[in-house]
């Protein structure tokens, strides 16, 4: 073991007993390099990060020119800073009326543990609902909504009054009420491995919440900013949610996260105590600057119209080889499922031998997932699918 790595598991603290270890130089376009000038094709994004592409130069002359200008001056919300207010604004413009004030935080736990203090205060109710294979983050909060007991046992008691229900169950829409301050869900489930709404249950789950007076809130950490072929998976579904969180590809690689609700919601958490939600770094000046200058890109490249078809492109090329199974797909998301986890969790070694940086699902260990930054080529979808059909081969 060189030093690197040995230092990296001596003094980085780790989330797992399996590392993927990739030790990366530099990152450009759909890219990574190794120190041994070794390739690697970025097959998730970072999960779902990097859409306009690594070392995006838009991008990276808006760090640097920011950084030039000012970084961290007060905790936010105290000083009035282009940045957050510009990229707030620009934000909106893809938003409906009732989706204005955006609360910039640090990352999609924060997003998601804003939104249901939000969601408490607003309704005055506690009873949160939330769902089964569902992933929300690793604060309390956000844990406590997540979907799967495996990864909560160990640190329970969570908050009190949470309750989980099927996705796709139209009948366990019956179980929220005039008790539920909020549900909480992915549009389309990420970690579940790309479960995709039902007709109709997204529009039945919102009739529900009006009928009970309960907020919804959708999280759009991994669907945001023209993954599912849309700017927002809301928007591809027809359906509005009381608040919306955002992360990930908010930043344009740089750590950001958000919720954002109408005016009148979010002026709750300015009394009754002031300082309802507070961060020190939330909406940092640099990192606005970043995701700013990525959506600005999205904007000029049209690349969130060319999404869905990208996506296809990945998935008429996969779909025919025998062990595949199926292709689950939104817009550029894809989880291939193979119907087995020795095989889905022997292609992540494969992946990695051959050149590829892959990635499994939490909650479904059978498939592997494909989101590769939007940028991507039609040549290197066929690149990377020759690969993926190679190494699938070796399981025949």
């Amino acid at each position: 073991m060189n030093t690197l790595r040995r230092l990296f598991l001596e003094h980085v603290g780790q989330t797992s007993d399996c590392p993927l270890m990739i030790e990366v130089e530099r990152a450009e376009g759909i890219y990574l390099y190794g120190p041994d000038g070794k390739r690697y094709i970025d097959l998730i994004s970072g999960v779902s990060v990097s859409n306009v592409g690594h070392g995006n130069p838009k991008v990276v002359e808006a760090v640097c020119r920011q950084a030039r200008d000012y970084m961290h001056l007060m905790v936010y919300g105290e000083m009035i800073e282009t940045p957050q207010v510009a990229y707030a604004k620009r934000i909106a413009s893809h938003l409906p009326e009732s989706l204005q004030s955006v609360y910039f935080v640090n990352s999609g736990s924060e997003a998601v543990e804003g939104a249901l203090k939000l969601a408490k205060r607003y309704t005055g109710r506690t009873e949160l609902v939330a769902f089964r294979n569902a992933y929300h983050g690793s604060t309390h909060g956000a844990l406590s909504v997540m979907g799967g007991e495996a990864y909560k046992y160990a640190f329970r008691p969570l908050l009190p009054d949470v309750r989980h229900i099927g996705f796709n169950d139209f009948d366990d829409l019956g179980r929220i009420t005039s008790r539920t301050a909020a549900v909480i869900i992915e549009p389309v489930q990420g970690e579940g491995g790309v479960q995709l709404p039902a007709p109709g249950f997204l529009e039945a789950l919102r009739r529900r919440c009006d009928e009970t007076g309960a907020q919804l809130i959708f999280d759009e950490i991994q669907t945001g900013f023209g993954r599912t072929g849309s700017w927002f998976a809301f928007r591809k579904y027809g359906v509005v949610p009381d608040i919306l969180v955002l992360a990930k590809a908010l930043g344009g690689g740089m750590p950001l996260g958000a919720f954002v609700a109408s005016t009148e919601k979010m002026n709750v958490l300015r009394t009754d105590p002031m300082l309802g939600h507070i961060t020190t770094f939330g909406g940092h000046p640099v990192c606005c600057a970043a995701g700013l200058a990525a959506l600005e890109y999205l904007e000029e490249t049209g690349l969130v119209d060319e999404a869905e078809r990208k996506g296809l492109r990945f998935e008429e090329r996969l779909k025919r080889h025998p062990l595949v199974r199926g292709i689950r797909r939104a817009g550029l998301l894809l989880a291939v499922e193979t119907g087995e986890s020795r095989i889905a969790l022997g292609l992540i070694r494969d992946f990695v031998e051959a050149g590829l940086l892959p990635d499994s699902f939490l909650w479904c260990d059978t498939a592997f997932r494909i989101a590769p930054p939007l940028i991507i080529t039609d040549e290197q979808i066929d690149e990377t699918c020759d690969i993926v059909l190679r190494c699938l081969d070796a399981y025949r």
